[in-house]
């Protein structure tokens, strides 16, 4: 991986920003939105089986899985419940837990089989619905207008709230070890930044993958208390443009940020790996192959393995 640091004044004086922009190893700029010259072949993530799968793959990958995932109901308060899609690992030892929110698109499958890398990892996977009872879904899936249009009646309170309830059921599971993280994606990635923001007891890290932070977020960042990992693609400027305000704050306050940038690689990288014809889409494959192991690497940091 090479690395090189970029260093920004923030328009407020605050500490230089320690962005780590990460070119591909393969020397390929191709954006998230084009299809990588391998078009037709099998698709990279099918090459990579220690990385979370493509939204083309995971079906697939979900099917040859040898680990128990299962459906469960947790209460989140009076009256109010979400489902969620729970994934052990096949290990001796009690593990602990991560939270996977998914991106505005609702639950699906790709997020059940991210769950699963996640649990071939070690760690008790959770992704809770926090659209449930409000769409319908077609299997495990919601449609994306559908779900697009829920996301943006839900209460943010009530999101947060209904995260650090399952929090708590998953660390009471008996496999469970009593500490937890969170990774999110999209509007899911932006939702595990605020979770930080909230560090509820238990949380020990939390991992944002492309997560817009808007000004009233970022404006709450001094009551972090968790470390966080922020990873993101070089083409996805909408929410680049927030990456050195959040690190320089980050960091004249001491909190734990460590922001890396993918060159070439669009947002969403991690579920576009492939297109939707399983075409490899090759700078969002190799952010996806390193963005992964650093994500697992984080959690056995802050919450061991």
């Amino acid at each position: 991986m090479q690395i090189r640091s970029l260093v920004a004044l923030s328009a407020f004086g605050l500490a230089a920003c320690s962005v780590r922009h990460v070119r591909s190893t393969d020397g390929s700029t191709d954006g998230g939105g084009s299809v990588g010259a391998a078009s037709g072949t099998l698709a990279l993530d099918q090459q990579q089986p220690n990385v979370a799968p493509s939204a083309f793959n995971a079906r697939q990958r979900l099917d040859a899985s040898t680990r128990h995932g299962e459906w469960d109901i947790i209460h989140t308060g009076p009256g109010d419940s979400v489902r969620a899609w729970v994934v052990y690992p096949e290990r001796s030892t009690n593990a602990p837990v991560v939270l996977v929110v998914h991106e505005i698109f609702g639950e699906s499958t790709w997020i059940r089989a991210v769950a699963d890398q996640l649990a071939a990892d070690g760690y008790i996977a959770i992704a809770p619905d926090l659209l449930t009872g409000r769409v319908p879904l077609q299997a495990d899936t919601a449609t994306q207008q559908d779900a697009t249009a829920a996301i943006a009646k839900l209460n943010p309170a009530d999101v947060q709230r209904q995260l650090t309830a399952v929090g708590k059921w998953g660390m009471a599971l008996p496999a469970a070890q009593k500490k937890y993280g969170i990774v999110g994606f999209c509007w899911g990635g932006g939702t595990s930044f605020k979770h930080a923001i909230e560090s509820p007891e238990g949380l020990g890290a939390a991992v944002v993958y492309y997560g817009p932070m808007g000004d009233a977020d970022i404006a709450r960042l001094s009551s972090v208390k968790v470390p966080v990992l922020g990873l993101y693609g070089g083409a996805d400027q909408r929410v680049d443009a927030t990456i050195p305000r959040i690190d320089s704050i980050m960091k004249a306050q001491g909190k734990t940020y460590e922001p890396h940038v993918f060159d070439g690689a669009g947002h969403g990288f991690l579920r576009a790996q492939t297109n939707n014809a399983g075409a490899a889409m090759p700078a969002n494959a190799e952010a996806a192959r390193q963005a992964w192991p650093l994500t697992i690497g984080w959690f056995r940091k802050y919450l061991g393995s």
